[in-house]
């Protein structure tokens, strides 16, 4: 992967998985469809496969893993510490699958966004996509959604919301079919949103 213009948006992606909406936005990087470039992929997890998609892009990965015993407080100082030092514009969380606290968030205020397979208010935390299921099955639900929001706090998917999209189920949906669907929305939605995100901070910074 290019190294991308000295205007270019610095993202910092956290991923704790395969990592496919991380490879959505390195596409994008390196069609010029994203005005940015991935600058570290940070796992928690040693191995995801995020981690080998960011080497296959050329783009530094780091693996974070939590010490035994160690603080959610203790761990989050450590992950400021590397995340920092990569001087993001933008911290992605995509498919992080951990809680952060202000520890980690005072240091990036406004800067951390966060995808989630559920519409705002809906469905927080983990197998947002298979309850969603489940509910259509019982009759509950005929529709979820993909949401992207900022993380300002500890609460769990309930940030300011920055975009959304629903994502039908339909009668005859398998587990895996609506998991393909909601993953297709989750990519243009997630590179759409860092895209506007990235039109809203070179604004910012261009000279009046």
């Amino acid at each position: 992967m290019e190294a991308g213009t000295r205007n270019s948006t610095r993202l910092v992606v956290l991923v704790s998985g395969n990592g496919t909406n991380l490879q959505a936005i390195l596409d994008a990087c390196a069609t010029g469809d994203l005005p940015a470039q991935v600058v570290a992929v940070v796992s928690n997890k040693s191995t995801a496969y995020a981690l080998q998609r960011a080497a296959d892009a050329g783009v530094p990965s780091v693996h974070i893993g939590p010490h035994d015993g160690e603080l959610r407080a203790d761990y989050d100082a450590r992950l400021t510490d590397i995340v920092a030092g990569f001087g993001p514009d933008l911290v992605v969380l995509a498919g992080w699958m951990r809680i952060l606290t202000k520890d980690f968030l005072g240091w990036f205020p406004d800067r951390v966004v966060n995808l989630h397979p559920a519409r705002p208010g809906e469905l927080p935390g983990t197998r947002a996509v298979e309850r969603a299921w489940h509910e259509a099955l019982a009759g509950e639900r005929t529709s979820t959604g993909v949401m992207v929001h900022l993380v300002p706090d500890e609460g769990v998917d309930d940030g300011p919301v920055l975009a959304t999209q629903d994502v039908p189920i339909f009668p005859d949906d398998t587990l895996e079919a609506l998991e393909a669907r909601v993953h297709e929305v989750e990519h243009h939605l997630l590179v759409n949103t860092i895209n506007t995100l990235c039109q809203q901070l070179s604004l910012k910074e261009t000279p009046a």
